[in-house]
């Protein structure tokens, strides 16, 4: 579990060719290893396909990028949270700017999630549905306005508005949940410049996985989070 006094940095390992199969392992022993050395609370999200594999090999939050909004039953092709997390994942994204779901189907998911005992971060693109989404009590709401996400225009700098403004309609609906803020952010500032903003983390994806040393760029992360220590 992931508290608001203990910032979070997320690693979205999307469907990266960087990231897949044994390069997934790779990437995440890195990331747990500049987690460990700087005492900076890291998790990862891998392809569905890697979470059995990158779950044996470290010990730090593994997350699986999706869950449907199912019960086991007869849904061929879709993602059940209890097959996730029988593979080791230990939370999950909902809502992805890249895997978008309606309201309704977020809010079973939410609760089917709560009943396996996953940790939720349900995404969402706008500080209205951010707040939406807080009253359903995930652990973590994730604000990523798409037309950012993959740009290099980190949110925190270019719609510093959007994080000020989704911080203070989640916390008038929601004093608990953890907030991240993702799209764009790939520099130890970007980070720094979002937690000032009020948010507890952040989400990232191409700006660490895509690196010629992902490592580098995660450890300069670290050390904006521990400026604010």
């Amino acid at each position: 579990m992931v508290s608001q006094s203990e910032p979070f940095l997320l690693i979205n390992f999307k469907t990266y060719l960087e990231a897949t199969g044994k390069k997934a392992v790779d990437l995440a022993l890195k990331m747990e290893k500049v987690g460990k050395e700087t005492g900076v609370k890291v998790g990862v999200a891998p392809q569905f396909c890697d979470i059995a594999q990158v779950a044996a090999h470290v010990e730090m939050p593994v997350f699986a990028q999706h869950i449907d909004a199912i019960t086991p039953g007869a849904f061929t092709g879709h993602v059940l949270a209890e097959s996730v997390s029988a593979a080791g994942a230990t939370g999950t994204l909902i809502n992805h700017s890249e895997r978008n779901l309606k309201l309704p189907e977020i809010e079973r998911g939410v609760q089917h999630a709560r009943e396996v005992g996953l940790t939720i971060v349900v995404c969402a693109g706008t500080a209205r549905l951010g707040a939406a989404v807080a009253v359903l009590e995930p652990d973590m709401v994730a604000i990523e306005p798409p037309d950012l996400i993959g740009t290099g225009r980190a949110v925190s700098k270019a719609s510093p508005g959007i994080i000020t403004d989704s911080v203070k309609r989640i916390r008038n609906v929601n004093l608990a949940v953890t907030i991240l803020c993702g799209a764009g952010i790939s520099t130890g500032e970007d980070v720094y410049a979002a937690l000032k903003l009020g948010t507890n983390g952040v989400l990232v994806a191409s700006g660490v996985v895509k690196a010629p040393r992902p490592e580098e760029v995660l450890l300069d992360f670290c050390n904006a989070v521990r400026r604010l220590a």
